[in-house]
């Protein structure tokens, strides 16, 4: 018997698959898919989520002076002239950012590997560039969904059943994160 399921695809259309779908559910809490694909999915989810409980508190807080563009009440750069040029006004700002350890920067690579990139897209500017932003799933996993799971022994995700879908019959699941 195999280890996994085939899904009646190729492997690169059904690992293609999967990481959609893992990375859907990280992103949006649940999902709704046919069974089979949700056990799947809830094995590759259960171990990333394992790995950023293990990890979440593996950093150091680092003080860092960065160089940041002076900007004007509209979001614009500053600019001034120096010797006839226009040059961007910049200011010295001090930050604390979070140095990664050399194990949870492993972690981090290893759901990288698995999840897509994500661009949040603000409801008031659908279909523009403006102001998307793309979202840091394996941050999402270390900071928001770690901590709600730190005192549980694996299961974190929930297959509950829906019914069969109304074109081919196949029984749909709702997949969620518990």
């Amino acid at each position: 018997m195999a280890g996994y399921r085939k899904l009646g695809r190729t492997s690169d259309q059904r690992k293609a698959m999967l990481r959609s779908l893992t990375t859907a559910l990280i992103n949006n809490g649940k999902i709704v898919t046919t069974e089979a694909r949700a056990k799947e999915v809830k094995k590759i989810v259960e171990g990333m989520i394992a790995l950023a409980v293990k990890e979440k508190d593996n950093y150091e807080v680092v003080k860092v002076t960065a160089k940041v563009a002076r900007k004007d009440a509209n979001g614009k750069r500053v600019k001034e002239v120096v010797d006839g040029k226009k040059v961007t006004v910049y200011d010295e700002v001090e930050k604390e950012i979070k140095k990664d350890m050399p194990s949870r920067l492993h972690a981090r690579r290893q759901m990288l590997k698995t999840l897509y990139t994500v661009t949040d897209v603000p409801t008031e500017a659908a279909g523009k560039k403006r102001n998307t932003k793309k979202v840091d799933l394996p941050a999402k996993l270390f900071d928001e969904i770690a901590p709600k799971y730190e005192n549980r022994n694996g299961g974190y995700t929930r297959i509950i059943k829906i019914g069969q879908r109304k074109g081919d019959g196949a029984m749909a699941v709702l997949l969620e994160l518990v």
